[in-house]
């Protein structure tokens, strides 16, 4: 018999925790994280990590495994959550996958286009080039060769905008191409995905708060934290929605509420994305946190049944 996982997915603030948590409680299922911050340790509040009471009453897997300093990827994530999984499963336990990090989702269930080895020459030219035009000329040019592939990136992920142009330049095909060539529909686990959706105003109301919450909670006072224990600005896990806008208060680059209204500004275009993508994917049941919860507990029931 496969796994039955249960993938809760929607866009930043819809609540996606809180449902996950109650029913885990309801069912006696435990979650696993798919959102790609909170797998770093030290960075609490700007990646909004179940609180320690929360992760006491349900087991929580994949959070905090991995240094800010240290690489993770989509492959990474596939590896690890199968393996936790399948341990679950052994136990007559039951998966609960709980995140809005598309391509993690993406990876668990159908597998990733690893593509080919890095080209550290072509690296360090891309790097250069950055450094002299500024990220948003490589961004830039990725919409130009593969608009596909730059929709699902944020303009200020140059991890992701450099590899996405250095598999064209070796490959001469694009990334978004050799994505959807090498989409494995995987068969190793059976899944009912969960989509959790508001209307566009209550969902923004929800994101301003949580990014008031995130400075009153000491959002600046963690990245001075990080920053003080070696952690720079430059790091992947720095550069996320958050700790960037934090940071360029901490700099003195804005004021505080000029970061605050960034940081509102660029996680509501964030949420914009992450619907777009899961829009997509026809595998996904769509409810309401609130008004559908009796309904989500049921479909999940069925299936585990």
């Amino acid at each position: 018999m496969k796994p039955r996982v249960v993938i809760i997915v929607g866009p930043t603030a819809v609540g996606k925790s809180a449902v996950a948590l109650a029913l885990a409680i309801e069912t006696g299922a435990e979650i696993v994280n798919a959102d790609s911050q909170q797998i770093y340790r030290h960075m609490d509040i700007g990646t909004w990590k179940p609180s320690r009471e929360m992760r006491q009453q349900v087991v929580h897997h994949l959070i905090d495994i991995v240094e800010p300093t240290e690489d993770f990827n989509a492959a990474l994530f596939r590896e690890k959550a199968i393996e936790v999984i399948r341990d679950i499963d052994r136990r007559n336990s039951k998966a609960l996958v709980c995140g809005g990090t598309g391509l993690y989702i993406k990876a668990l269930t159908h597998g990733i286009f690893v593509g080919p080895a890095r080209d550290l020459r072509l690296r360090a030219s891309l790097a250069s080039e950055a450094e002299k035009s500024g990220l948003d000329a490589l961004y830039k040019r990725l919409r130009e060769l593969d608009p596909q592939a730059a929709a699902a990136i944020h303009p200020h992920d140059g991890v992701r905008i450099v590899r996405a142009l250095e598999v064209y330049a070796l490959t001469g095909k694009r990334l978004s191409q050799w994505q959807r060539e090498h989409n494995f529909q995987d068969s190793w686990c059976e899944t009912l995905k969960i989509g959790l959706e508001r209307a566009r105003d209550e969902l923004y109301t929800l994101i301003n708060r949580r990014c008031e919450e995130m400075f009153s909670l000491g959002l600046v006072e963690e990245v001075k934290s990080l920053v003080a224990s070696g952690y720079n600005f430059d790091l992947k896990a720095m550069q996320s929605i958050g700790y960037r806008h934090a940071g360029l208060y901490v700099r003195g680059a804005v004021s505080l509420g000029e970061a605050l209204e960034l940081m509102k500004r660029d996680t509501r275009r964030f949420a914009k994305r992450q619907l777009t993508w899961f829009r997509a994917d026809r595998e996904i049941r769509w409810f309401h946190p609130e008004r559908d919860r009796n309904e989500i507990l049921t479909s999940i029931t069925e299936f585990w049944r």
